[in-house]
């Protein structure tokens, strides 16, 4: 299905048959108050704006596909979108009857002219997409609905000239909570953390024992399913170390191997690990080690 590009937030309200809004670039809509969404919308949309949703009790009838996994907080999944992603989800109509939670959105030339602005990009839950969602606690969840609640406050009042900084502060405030959450979860979630990274060492061990190109970062990530800034956020959690470290320490941990108990030269060692060039390899190595491979292979005769 072609996916539906949506320009503006009033074209979401329309298309969603949402309540209007109080502000052509930025919207709160809580999701008790949707009756009914009509049944030849575009199932998939790509938004020219930011979209932040907390979804409660989207169990009957919906489908989305928001997480890889099943999580263990049952409060509320709070998701991120940037311009330009995909979303797609279909909604049983009984459903909406049983539905919580909420939806802003912002379009970029809210932004316009504010530090909030160029620090957007910079939070990494914007790159989940479909892979993961960050799950709140209950009391994360209230610290999140009282600034949510002051944002669509602000929208609804009368315009004067404090209104768009007060809720600039408010969303940067909304965002940082939201960091923070981000941060915890790769420590409440420990057990799924741990299990990505036993099937990470799987996938390295696979590449270096076959002859093929250097693992990149984001095929590392893409055949885990997960976003490559929340694979490194993960790992530097669990092991003081981002995903490109990694790597590199498994791949000179198997230089090491063939270094010491093979005559192969340096070249072939860099060829088998992947490297096309041995001057690369060298230098990684001399970087990590502080010996080059041939100083490294002597101190074992």
């Amino acid at each position: 299905m072609q996916p539906y590009r949506v320009k503006s937030i009033s074209e979401l309200h329309q298309l969603r048959n949402l309540p209007m809004t109080g502000h052509p670039l930025i919207s709160v809509v809580q999701f008790d108050a949707i009756k009914e969404i009509p049944v030849f919308e575009p199932k998939v949309l790509v938004p020219d704006f930011y979209m932040i949703a907390l979804k409660q009790n989207f169990t009957k009838g919906v489908k989305v596909k928001y997480g890889q996994t099943e999580y263990d907080f049952d409060a509320g999944i709070l998701s991120f979108m940037a311009p330009g992603q995909l979303f797609g989800m279909e909604v049983n109509q009984q459903s909406l009857i049983d539905a919580k939670g909420w939806m802003m959105m912002v379009h970029p030339d809210f932004l316009w002219n504010t530090p909030l602005a160029k620090k957007m990009r910079q939070y990494a839950f914007f790159d989940y997409a479909v892979n993961e969602a960050l799950f709140l606690s209950e009391k994360e969840e209230t610290n999140v609905m009282h600034l949510v609640n002051n944002i669509q406050q602000e929208i609804h009042a009368n315009i004067d000239p404090f209104s768009h900084n007060i809720i600039i502060s408010l969303l940067e405030a909304l965002l940082n909570y939201s960091e923070r959450f981000y941060q915890r979860q790769f420590l409440t979630r420990r057990k799924t953390s741990h299990q990505l990274l036993e099937q990470l060492d799987t996938l390295l061990e696979e590449h270096f024992t076959t002859v093929g190109p250097l693992p990149t970062v984001s095929n590392i990530a893409g055949q885990l399913h997960v976003s490559a800034d929340y694979l490194s956020g993960m790992l530097k959690a669990l092991t003081g170390l981002n995903t490109q470290q990694l790597i590199h320490e498994k791949l000179i941990e198997k230089a090491k191997v063939q270094l010491s108990t093979t005559t192969l030269t340096v070249s072939e060692i860099a060829y088998q690990l992947g490297f096309e060039h041995p001057q690369s390899f060298s230098k990684l190595f001399k970087t990590k080690t502080n010996l080059s491979p041939l100083e490294f292979r002597q101190s074992f005769s």
